[in-house]
């Protein structure tokens, strides 16, 4: 029977208890990871196609065509006037660059590299005499840096970052801004490498020298962005140093009435939490938790969701950051986002539930005292598979270290009948887990000497029926943990004793509603 490691992985996943902490929570986080991330590059391809200047004539008919021989002549026409020695050329020049690499569709990005464009566009970034051809230049590399790892590999080596970070001081707010997009397209998804390369070059400090009273929104939201973005990936994690450097600027985003600047503070502080208790602890220590808690209520799902992240994060960190949490008042907002319309939201909330319940008894009791095993329940009975999956894991880590009062809590409130009904999904893992569950409530009920009422109760519910069918499984661990189960509970003597039990017992204790009737509870 593979409880034990089941035992073991569920603690590596949910708990540092001194197993492999450096593997903890890395399941569930990849997926949402690239949803965000394919929004946020939807969201660039629509924003750079933006003209700065509002008169300006959209790009001329010709260049529209998608025949190559007119892209080359076009690139061939950048080049002469890129490498003039004429200003009006060159910006004419930058200009058609800018508007071609702004085709929604296949823009040339390798053609334009290869032609040898970068290094005369990262040159005009230095012309402060021209902040139109700056501006203009630096948008030009933008585009080619949203392109794939290989295309910002090219900006890189071609010396953008420096001369990016030190136009962000720039008096021209729209070149600053635009080098702010720079920053968070090196940022975004290209490894933990560009992310500390910027980080070397002190784009930091420049950063959040930018972040005064009088900047304006949308501003601002480039300027959360790219600090979200600089607290990303995980190997390795952002330096100590860095995320002292922006911490105190990022809570004070989370403070913003803006929700795009909301969604992104909280994200940053996902991120943040994303990792080992170390990391959690100095997060925590800024005293944002009871702001975290207030996001949760938002109606604005950019918001919530990020919000819920990170105290999920947090949960599933020591038992004290955990407790912390529950101080903070998480527990009172839980049950509703457990009944939260969207599934996504459905799951992140049984995933922190799942993380709380693997904790001591005492966090286990707060779960019932604050009214959590119903929503619990009926996520188990009626949500999505993924969301489900969460219940499940949250059942058995709460069989696990529940007193036999709160095992038997469960079963009454129906959390027994919930998963057994879920013991025909074809996920091995998931059934692995209810098997689990199902042994850790039948330990319960040897403490209180009512193991054959209990096998009544299964049997009762369609369970005994299930538990058979999966002798028949084709995973080897479902099939010997099914079949412990049968021969330690459901032997024939066990049945001799369940037939008697039918006829004599009047103080069941583990009976839900639906069924106590018919043992006179």
């Amino acid at each position: 029977m593979p409880t034990e490691n089941l035992t073991d992985k569920r603690m590596s996943k949910f708990k540092n208890k001194g197993k492999e902490p450096t593997k903890m929570r890395e399941r569930r986080v990849a997926e949402c990871v690239e949803l965000r991330k394919a929004q946020r590059v939807e969201s660039i391809l629509k924003r750079r196609n933006i003209s700065s200047q509002p008169d300006e004539e959209p790009l001329s008919p010709e260049y529209n065509i998608d025949n190559q021989l007119v892209i080359y002549a076009t690139i061939q026409e950048i080049i002469a006037n890129v490498n003039s020695e004429c200003s009006e050329k060159q910006m004419q020049g930058c200009v058609t660059a800018r508007k071609l690499l702004s085709r929604e569709r296949n823009p040339p990005l390798k053609e334009v590299v290869e032609a040898g464009l970068l290094a005369r566009f990262v040159a005009f970034l230095g012309r402060n005499d021209d902040p139109s051809l700056q501006f203009e230049a630096a948008w030009s590399l933008t585009n080619v840096a949203s392109g794939t790892s290989w295309h910002t590999q090219q900006v890189v080596e071609h010396g953008a970052v420096p001369a990016f970070i030190a136009l962000l001081a720039s008096p021209m707010l729209n070149i600053s801004e635009q080098n702010i997009s720079k920053q968070w397209s090196f940022a975004i998804g290209d490894g933990a490498s560009y992310r500390d390369a910027l980080i070397d070059c002190n784009v930091i400090p420049a950063l959040l020298a930018r972040l005064t009273p009088d900047a304006p929104v949308g501003y601002l939201r480039n300027l959360t962005w790219t600090l979200s973005n600089l607290c990303r990936n995980k190997n390795p994690f952002p330096r100590f140093s860095a995320v002292q450097q922006m911490l105190p600027s990022i809570i004070q985003l989370l403070h913003h009435s803006d929700k795009s600047i909301l969604s992104d503070a909280s994200w940053a502080i996902s991120y943040l939490t994303d990792g080992p208790n170390e990391r959690i602890d100095v997060v925590i220590k800024t005293g944002v938790l009871p702001r975290l808690v207030e996001l949760l209520g938002f109606e604005e799902l950019a918001v919530v969701t990020p919000a819920l992240r990170s105290i999920g994060n947090i949960v599933s960190g020591s038992d004290l950051q955990t407790q912390m949490a529950i101080d903070a008042g998480v527990l009172a907002i839980l049950p509703k986002l457990m009944r939260h319309p969207k599934p996504s939201v459905q799951k992140e909330a049984a995933w922190a539930v799942s993380n709380i319940a693997a904790g001591p008894r005492q966090q286990i009791q707060q779960l019932i005292t604050c009214g959590l095993l119903p929503p619990l329940v009926e996520l188990l009975k009626n949500g999505d598979f993924k969301t489900q999956r969460e219940a499940v894991w949250a059942v058995t880590n709460y069989t696990s270290g529940g007193t036999v009062e709160q095992v038997v809590q469960l079963v009454r409130c129906g959390g027994l009948e919930a998963i057994l009904s879920l013991l025909h999904v074809k996920d091995a893992k998931t059934v692995l887990v209810i098997l689990d569950a199902i042994s850790n409530i039948f330990l319960a009920a040897e403490k209180l000497g009512e193991v054959n009422k209990l096998c009544l109760l299964v049997e009762e519910l369609g369970g005994l029926d299930r538990i058979e069918l999966l002798q028949n499984h084709e995973n080897n661990a479902v099939y010997r943990a099914a079949q412990a189960l049968i021969e330690k509970y459901f032997s024939e003597d066990g049945e001799d004793e369940c037939l008697k039990t039918r006829a004599t017992e009047t103080d069941f204790v583990f009976g839900p509603a639906e069924v106590q009737k018919r043992f006179d509870f």
